[in-house]
């Protein structure tokens, strides 16, 4: 039996728009594009040209700092541009899919016969690396260091999180086979829900299992690394989300690069809401054309309504993204007295509304309106109450804006990423944009640490 983690403190937020357990038909998106500023800490050096042919497996950019470390093509096709902005900065780089696709070959291998570098270098080679993160800072791993320990979050308690076990299902081996090769590199934990009873999960295999129980945000694989081996300063802990660790499974299962995803679209905008599978980078067109609400402004977000990125209609899948939401955009509403009139369809964490006696189960309709502008100063105890990790949120927030190094360091900020703060941004009575504060703080820390 895993050791079971109750968390209180949290917030669960029941929006409308959840995916039925069924899958869409989407037509083939044509255009895949990888966005290096997915790829939070690496400095970009595109090593393909325009009009050149990639294969799917085939790089398309390496980081200048560690040139070992590639990021490649979901597909096989034809470079249609390299988009760049200020400074000539990488913005992304689009291929066009071939009709017919080729693989780079990276041969089928068995994890048992090898050791740790071995699986390490097997993972540089065809670019599955890249969706390694490491704890301080969260970016990108250094490949050149060792971590304590992998970390992996099997599950999302984000609001209309996609379920992992459907996600899983017929994607088993290739699980097993991914948790094989990150336990040969490092200790390796897995978590998992109470609720989830799939034996691929509950029974993994060369991992520690932990179950955690409580409130959003308990998926959070920082929460769980703060209660399970917290890190301090001059340690390393290295986390993979769940869908990547089938990616790395697929490869040593059949020597290619695959990296399919099951996508929830969800958000109460999305007219059937239910799951696509779709690669990295894909082009999004096909999957809203004709499945959403029309006649009025949306908010169209690459991943969930709390950490997810504000893109295009016909903009990309993110690289590290399992969840696509449409939301309104809320420019057309005028409330009549704003939030003194007493209502019951909106959510209120104060129970500033009488919904709060309709239950849990009520199924809300947020739109992206922040409702206020924002103060100089944070509330006393707003973010404590929604952060179930041992450490002072707003202390350490004021310590980033601050720029009091020595402070942030005693505070914690060495096993926070910005999405543990996603709640406490939604809940702050100043409008304080918490997660961008966060991830300067962490920027800056790493700039004075190098």
């Amino acid at each position: 039996m895993a050791n079971v983690i109750k968390l209180r403190k949290g917030l669960d937020i029941n929006l409308k728009g959840k995916a039925s357990q069924e899958f869409m038909s989407v037509k083939e998106p044509g255009f895949y594009a990888l966005v290096p500023d997915d790829f939070t800490g690496i400095t970009p050096k595109v090593v393909v040209k325009e009009q050149e042919y990639v294969m799917a497996g085939g790089p398309l950019f390496i980081d200048k700092n560690h040139p070992e470390l590639k990021f490649v093509s979901p597909v096989s096709g034809v470079v249609t541009s390299v988009e760049r902005g200020a400074r000539r900065k990488v913005l992304n780089i689009v291929v066009e899919a071939a009709a017919e696709q080729d693989y780079e070959e990276f041969g089928k291998k068995d994890v048992n016969a090898l050791n740790g570098e071995s699986v390490k270098a097997a993972l540089l080679e065809a670019g599955m690396f890249a969706f390694i993160r490491q704890r301080p800072y969260d970016v990108i791993a250094d490949p050149t260091m060792y971590p304590k320990a992998i970390f992996v979050s099997a599950f999302d308690s984000n609001p209309l999180a996609p379920d992992f076990e459907f996600a899983l299902k017929g994607e088993e081996a290739n699980f097993q086979t991914g948790l094989d090769a990150l336990s040969k590199m490092a200790k390796t934990y897995l978590s998992i829900s109470v609720k989830q009873k799939a034996a691929a999960l509950t029974q993994a295999k060369n991992v520690t299992i932990t179950a955690f129980d409580g409130p959003n945000p308990a998926g959070n694989v920082g929460v769980q690394i703060n209660h399970i081996s917290p890190v301090v300063k001059g340690e390393t802990a290295w986390t993979i989300g769940a869908e990547a660790v089938i990616f790395i499974g697929r490869l040593f299962n059949t020597g290619r690069v695959d990296m399919t995803r099951k996508v929830a679209v969800t958000g109460s905008e999305v007219l059937k809401p239910a799951y696509c599978k779709l690669k990295v980078g894909a082009l999004l067109t096909n999957v809203f054309s004709g499945n959403v609400t029309t006649g009025r402004d949306l908010r169209y977000i690459s991943g969930n309504v709390l950490t997810g990125k504000k893109v295009n209609p016909n903009g990309f899948l993110g690289a590290f993204d399992s969840q696509l939401t449409v939301i309104p955009e809320g420019d057309d509403i005028h409330e009549m007295l704003g939030w003194i009139m007493p209502r019951f369809n909106q959510f209120s964490v104060n129970h500033s509304y009488f919904s709060w006696l309709l239950g849990n189960n009520k199924e809300y309709v947020l739109d992206a309106r922040i409702k206020g502008g924002e103060r100089h100063m944070i509330m006393s105890n707003e973010y404590d109450k929604v952060f179930p990790m041992d450490i002072f949120p707003e202390y350490l927030v004021k310590a980033i804006i601050a720029g009091d190094i020595d402070r942030m360091e005693a505070l914690g900020i060495y096993e926070v990423a910005p999405e543990d703060f996603a709640l406490c941004e939604f809940v702050c009575s100043s409008k304080v944009e918490v997660q961008r504060i966060v991830r300067a703080g962490l920027d800056m820390l790493r700039a004075e640490m190098a």
